[in-house]
């Protein structure tokens, strides 16, 4: 039993030799294996260390040369810097050589013509001016010619179209202010009983009332329609035979009534016609009254339908603004309806075109109808003319015509009578007046004088005018002269 035991134990003791034996067999094998881990390890990191120094250095050596180049480049820009203060010190020495040489020159050029720089220099602008001024004249005269020429041809061309289209077929509805009675008992029912039938009916229309002629009532007020509405309320009134004052107002104010509608139809049916719409009341009523004024004795609405026609192909024809020229013919005269206010119709009419925030496109061609200031645009232009062609072709305007020729006749005489003045033409039915004077008697100075002097007396012989008159004093000196060719 103990032999077996100890056989047991050798054979154990053995077996744990054997295990400690592969045990170390294994330390050593892991050993050697991590040993030559290491040395891979250590050989690689050697590596690359240097291939970081190699790299390190490498960049070290491109910063060093990109400092020698910077450096380089530095030292270079310093050097052309040097080079070219050094040019701009040159350039100025070689400056004030040249000027020290060329006032050499001039004072010795002065000395050998006895002039100075600015005698020889006009002596010289003379010489050319002397021989180009021949050239230069003919050259401007056969321009002139040739524009001439041109622009008379377009331009007749152009308003012969224009007034072909100015045309109208609008009736003129001319106001008689004469009522005729049925009989002249009536006359005696008009002024009533003391006179209060009359008394009543001036005062309810705004209108003087004329019974001298046998048969007929004149009308008589500065304003048409106070005019038209005491003609027709005393048509009413005779139809009615019930004449007294309390009659007279119902009728009058009925009449009003009826004038205001017809008027605003009359004002609303000429914008519609020249093709203008959403204007406000206040100018539609003002354009309406146009049917109970006249100028020269031409219907307001028939002047200015045909002015605006003309307008308009004019426009077309030049390119224009169509709108604006519409605007400026149909609103051009709307200041002569304006009674309650002074001023000139022109005036009157800017003011109120403003009141309601025209264009000033618009303002301008009104303002500029009669030339009263310079043309602002084309389209104040073509409104002008327009109106020219329109109010001044034969036919278009009557009046009395030994009156009419006793006025011009006196406006020129006013200002033939002035000293210096060498003739004298009144324009446009008298309403521009063209002064000549001498030029070797009057002044420019004097110019402007003679011009007031002739406007006051003008104003103290005309106190009632229809329309301003412009004075227009011309002082032109000529110098002539003939070849012998």
């Amino acid at each position: 039993m103990l032999q077996k035991f100890f056989r047991k134990f050798i054979s154990i003791k053995k077996t744990q030799e054997e295990l400690i034996n592969s045990a170390k067999k294994q330390a050593e094998e892991i050993i050697a294996q991590a040993k030559i881990e290491a040395e891979k390890i250590k050989e690689e990191a050697e590596k690359k260390a240097g291939e970081v120094a190699s790299s390190a250095l490498e960049v070290e050596k491109r910063l060093a040369k990109r400092e020698e180049l910077i450096e380089e480049k530095e030292n270079l820009i310093e050097r052309q810097r040097q080079s070219v203060e050094d040019m701009k010190k040159y350039i100025e020495k070689l400056k004030k050589e040249i000027e020290d040489k060329k006032n050499e020159i001039l004072v010795k050029l002065e000395k050998i013509a006895q002039m100075t720089k600015e005698e020889a220099k006009d002596l010289l602008l003379r010489g050319w001016e002397e021989k180009l001024k021949e050239e230069i004249a003919k050259k401007i005269k056969l321009a002139e010619e040739e524009i001439k020429k041109t622009a008379e041809e377009k331009a007749k061309s152009i308003l012969v179209d224009a007034m072909r289209y100015g045309a109208v077929d609008y009736t003129a509805e001319y106001t008689l202010s004469v009522v005729q009675l049925p009989n002249d008992d009536f006359k005696g029912r008009i002024i009533g009983k003391e006179g209060r039938n009359i008394r009543a009916f001036e005062l309810a229309t705004g209108v003087d009332v004329d019974l001298e002629e046998e048969g007929v009532i004149r009308l008589s007020s500065f304003d048409a329609v106070r005019r038209e509405i005491a003609r027709l309320s005393l048509e009413r009134l005779i139809k009615d035979g019930r004449i007294q004052p309390q009659r007279i107002e119902e009728i009058v104010k009925k009449t009003k009534e009826d004038i205001e509608k017809e008027i605003y139809k009359a004002g609303e049916d000429l914008a519609h016609r020249v093709g203008i719409f959403n204007l406000p009341t206040e100018i539609i009523k003002a354009l309406g009254k146009f049917k109970y004024r006249y100028s020269y004795g031409q219907n307001l609405i028939v002047h200015t339908l045909e002015e605006t026609k003309i307008g308009t192909a004019l426009a077309h024809e030049l390119g224009a603004d169509v709108n604006v020229v519409k605007l400026g013919c149909l609103m051009h005269d709307i200041g002569k309806v304006i009674t309650d206010k002074e001023g000139s119709h022109v005036e009157l009419g800017v003011e109120l075109l403003k009141k309601y925030r025209f264009p000033e496109k618009v303002i301008g061609c009104v303002a500029a109808h009669h030339e009263d200031i310079p043309f602002p645009s084309v389209e104040a232009v073509i409104v002008y003319i327009a109106d020219a062609v329109s109010g001044g072709r034969p036919g278009a305007r009557h009046e009395d015509f030994q009156e009419y020729l006793k006025r011009i006749k006196t406006i020129e005489e006013i200002a033939k009578t002035k000293k210096g003045v060498k003739e004298a033409y009144a324009l446009q039915a008298g309403r521009e007046l063209r002064v000549i004077v001498k030029p070797e008697e009057i002044t420019d100075d004097e110019v402007t004088i003679v011009a007031q002097k002739i406007k006051e007396e003008l104003e103290a012989k005309f106190e009632v005018f229809p329309g301003q008159i412009k004075v227009t004093v011309i002082r032109e000196y000529r110098a002539e002269v003939m070849t012998k060719i």
